[in-house]
């Protein structure tokens, strides 16, 4: 009998295990889905680098399965990208079999690393040794500040009790950061995710949205407390 979806993705439960997989082969990613869920995870997929990065740090997922063979970035410039702000786990899966690849993925932050073809059970085992590194999430649906509040599950941003209306953008910015408290977020990264790849150079409109919501956030948006920038590499959260 095959184990049931709690002991196969090792986690207690209540808990699905959520998985983000990143390959350009369409009918990977379809049994990978398929197969994925089957054994009790909850599943995401995205084609190229940039979706996957937008998606890891939008909704941020407990395991990434990554390909280095992708359309748009190198899978290694993904690991790359992905560790200025992340420290998920992640198991690359590649056709390539030269130990250069292999070191190049695991120096570029990898956790693991699996070659095409392979079979289903070591892919399994070893998503779950993953797990087993990772300590349980805690959930945390509202981001305190001493100001204001940010509701990460009704999207609703309150200060001093009184709700605060935010743009779309501001709320896309603002989210990322309180996701990632007290770490630093990079001008790239916020543009990637808010405005997409042919904007990683408009470092200007994030000044002017980090201004809108410090004026409509800080206590005192000329001497901010919590939305704090470092200067040339990007911003940080600070509760």
């Amino acid at each position: 009998m095959s184990p049931g979806p709690t002991e196969s993705s090792g986690t207690p439960a209540g808990h699905r295990t959520s998985v983000l997989v990143v390959d350009d082969d369409a009918h990977l990613l379809k049994a990978l889905r398929i197969t994925l869920r089957a054994h009790g995870y909850a599943v995401d997929t995205a084609p190229d680098g940039g979706t996957a990065l937008r998606a890891a740090s939008h909704r941020p997922p407990d395991l990434m399965v990554l390909d280095l063979g992708l359309p748009d970035l190198d899978g290694a410039e993904v690991l790359r990208e992905l560790r200025r702000w992340s420290s998920l786990p992640v198991l690359v899966l590649s056709a390539r079999h030269g130990s250069s690849d292999k070191v190049e993925a695991l120096d570029a932050g990898a956790d693991d690393y699996i070659t095409k073809p392979f079979g289903l059970d070591e892919l399994l085992a070893r998503l779950r040794a993953l797990m087993r590194r990772v300590p349980e999430p805690e959930s945390a649906p509202t981001v305190a500040a001493s100001s204001f509040t940010v509701d990460l599950v009704q999207r609703r941003v309150t200060r001093d009790g009184d709700a605060v209306r935010l743009t779309p953008t501001e709320w896309n910015i603002l989210e990322l950061l309180v996701r990632n408290p007290s770490r630093l977020v990079t001008q790239q990264q916020l543009l990637l995710d808010v405005w997409g790849p042919s904007y990683q150079k408009e470092a200007n409109y994030l000044r002017v949205y980090m201004a809108q919501l410090r004026r409509k956030l800080e206590a005192d948006p000329g001497n901010p407390r919590h939305l704090l920038t470092e200067p040339g590499v990007g911003y940080r959260f600070v509760p």
